[in-house]
């Protein structure tokens, strides 16, 4: 999920030496970096539905099943995904609090009752 642009030396030759031996990885590689760029520089503006759909198309079109079955759920929640790139809003802090409390449940599952779940959410 790392930009190609800022792999390291190791990894960025093991993925093009990959891509250079198979042709199904080069496509994969591509189409999963033009999906990263859509997210990553997606202009939050309402109604650019194209450049999703130019996606999806592309994605169609080749031969690739896994590809295929992504973007039948885009496609299948695609006022949900759509809603994801045009607007400026983001759940990523509350999904990070719930992560963290879920980890900290585990942790202490069996060593101790509610006060001390609760204390520890308390202090991190």
């Amino acid at each position: 999920m790392t930009d190609p642009d800022h792999l390291s030396a190791g990894p960025g030759a093991h993925r093009d030496q990959l891509t250079s031996s198979c042709l199904e990885m080069t496509a994969l590689t591509s189409h999963v970096t033009a999906f990263a760029k859509l997210l990553a520089h997606h202009q939050h503006r309402v109604g650019e539905h194209a450049a999703l759909q130019e996606w999806i198309e592309a994605v169609t079109a080749v031969g690739l099943p896994a590809l295929h079955g992504f973007a039948r759920g885009l496609e299948k929640d695609r006022a949900a995904v759509q809603a994801g790139l045009d607007l400026p809003y983001s759940n990523g802090t509350t999904e990070g609090v719930n992560n963290k409390t879920k980890l900290l449940k585990r942790q202490t599952y069996g060593r101790a009752g509610f006060a001390l779940l609760r204390q520890r959410i308390l202090l991190d």
